[in-house]
């Protein structure tokens, strides 16, 4: 299959190098050993950011419990850009 076949991506998921770009490469060329290496290797990648995740998720409760911010709170945080004339931030629920 052609790049030009391929469909691209949002622009939402272009902001993940590296995984992205992995999404969009031909896997014709490689042999079965290769697939299974790129395979383990992804697996591994998967449990990395699945414990990194859980690092970040226990912070966050830590931090929430230390400032009162009960989890299920639907008001989202007040930031530096946010004010008349700013675009809504397309990552954050909106109320």
């Amino acid at each position: 299959m052609d790049d030009d076949e391929r469909p691209r991506p949002p622009a939402s998921e272009q902001k993940f190098g590296a995984a992205s770009l992995l999404s969009q490469e031909s896997l014709d060329s490689y042999s079965l050993d290769e697939l299974d290496a790129r395979k383990a290797l992804l697996e591994n990648e998967i449990s990395r950011i699945t414990a990194h995740r859980a690092q970040a998720a226990s912070h966050r409760i830590a931090a929430e419990a230390l400032f009162g911010k009960s989890p299920a709170s639907a008001t989202p945080p007040v930031t530096a850009g946010d004010g008349p004339g700013t675009p809504p931030d397309p990552f954050r629920p909106q109320s």
